[in-house]
């Protein structure tokens, strides 16, 4: 008796073939490779691969904000309380969250939804921040945002009116929500931000993205991104009506000053859900148990840090304050250098952890391009892999108007190794319309 393959890529659910992701793509396998080359001693023409493609700021050497490691490492261990190095302040702070913790320990589940702690924590800063009254109920916290992200969009997985759902999102994009919506198998209808004006979100072009999605499809959501990954521009405000609608508001605990990626925290603020709609959520939410404890601590730090007259928050204070020079100058000083290398143009960058600079291909390298049945941006950011070890991803993996090329690059990169980046860009960019032109 012959034994089959339960499955195949006939049999497998097919909307995970279609999921792409580039920031992990074939520009990085390629990176992996060359780094095992180099440490077999293949010659390059440099000494190191440089990896530009996510935004990973403290693997790219930015250091954890003391204030938050001293709470996990007391939560994660209680004994360390009777340290005399840690600040009375942290020991506060970590007695409250522990008294919210079942039998005070991090180590056992919390609350699908979060701790409450926590939640009334983000609720708070909402509050402070928008100047608007957020309830905690409304608040649960994930593993990132990313999680959340996929929970809020299944709410979607319905025909309405006999058409497939769809969802509007911006071009470029971050991928999660492309392949999120693959996954899910809900239709993506693509919408473009306008390089021109600082990739500003355009009025007449939501207009006419849900105009011609409407014709095979039901628009159920639209999704701002903001700051604009991979783009940099942040939006200030929507206003009338948005700001009555139904909402999910994302943040996470990996982007920003603290910059804490692998401990994957983040919330989403979902009000004016329908009782059952909410209670649908609740129970898909439960289903994943709970999100990481110690990640929650570190959100907890987040989104109420130090204070003034706190004995943490001199310390704190400069360290935020160095995070926070360190990435606008990086964001000045990249948007300057990749926008004065001929050939390149590239917007002011807001959001400072990527730039995505526009690139013009001859078209002869377009052709070679096509001879290798790549895309025309994938084909220039492996031929900067080959020559420069610098790997970022193309533009084509995050979207981009047809006719036009772009790479996404972080620049969380500590100065020398920024600086080198730069220069290399230069130098390649100069020597590839060399060949091709």
């Amino acid at each position: 008796m012959k034994l089959e393959q339960c499955l195949t890529e006939k049999t497998v659910n097919q909307n995970l073939l279609s999921i792409q992701y580039a920031v992990r793509g074939p520009v990085l396998e390629r990176a992996v490779q060359i780094e095992k080359e180099l440490e077999k001693g293949v010659s390059k023409p440099f000494k190191r691969v440089v990896r530009a493609n996510i935004g990973d700021a403290h693997a790219l050497g930015q250091k954890p904000f003391t204030f938050i490691r001293q709470v996990l490492a007391l939560v994660a261990c209680p004994e360390l309380m009777t340290s005399p190095s840690i600040p009375e302040d942290v020991k506060e702070r970590v007695k409250e969250i522990l008294e919210d913790c079942i039998k005070g320990s991090a180590g056992a589940y919390s609350p699908s939804g979060g701790l409450s702690l926590v939640r009334r924590r983000v609720a708070q800063y909402l509050h402070e921040r928008d100047g608007v009254s957020a309830a905690s109920e409304h608040v649960y916290l994930g593993a990132g945002a990313s999680d959340l992200v996929k929970t809020v969009l299944s709410l979607f997985v319905h025909d309405v009116d006999g058409k497939p759902p769809s969802v509007m999102i911006p071009i470029p994009q971050y991928p999660l929500f492309s392949g999120t919506i693959s996954e899910l198998g809900l239709r993506q209808a693509n919408y473009y931000l306008d390089e021109e004006n600082s990739w500003a979100l355009m009025i007449q072009e939501l207009e006419r993205c849900w105009r011609e999605a409407s014709v095979d499809s039901h628009v159920r959501a639209l999704v701002v991104i903001n700051p604009g990954n991979p783009t940099g521009q942040v939006m200030h405000e929507m206003g009338a009506p948005y700001s009555s609608m139904e909402l999910a508001s994302f943040s996470t605990s990996s982007k920003g000053w603290a910059a804490e990626c692998g401990l994957r925290a983040g919330y989403v603020e979902l009000p004016r859900l329908a009782p059952r709609v909410r209670a649908a959520f609740e129970a898909s939410r439960a289903l994943q148990q709970c999100p990481s404890v110690l990640g929650q601590c570190a959100l907890d730090c987040i989104m109420r840090p130090p204070r003034a007259g706190e004995a943490s928050f001199p310390r704190w204070s400069r360290e935020r304050a160095a995070v926070r020079r360190a990435l606008a100058e990086r964001a000045n000083a990249a948007a300057r250098a990749l926008g004065a290398i001929p050939g390149y143009s590239c917007n002011p960058i807001d959001g400072a952890v990527f730039a995505f600079p526009r690139v013009e291909l001859p078209a002869r390298a377009q052709i070679a391009a096509a001879e290798l049945n790549v895309s025309a941006d994938e084909f220039y950011c492996l031929r900067l892999l080959e020559e420069t070890g610098i790997c970022v991803v193309p533009g084509s993996g995050f979207g981009q108007l047809p006719g036009t090329f772009h790479f996404r690059t972080t620049i969380l990169h500590q100065r020398e190794e920024f600086e080198h980046m730069m220069e290399s860009f230069r130098r390649f960019h100069i020597d590839f319309l060399r060949k091709y032109s």
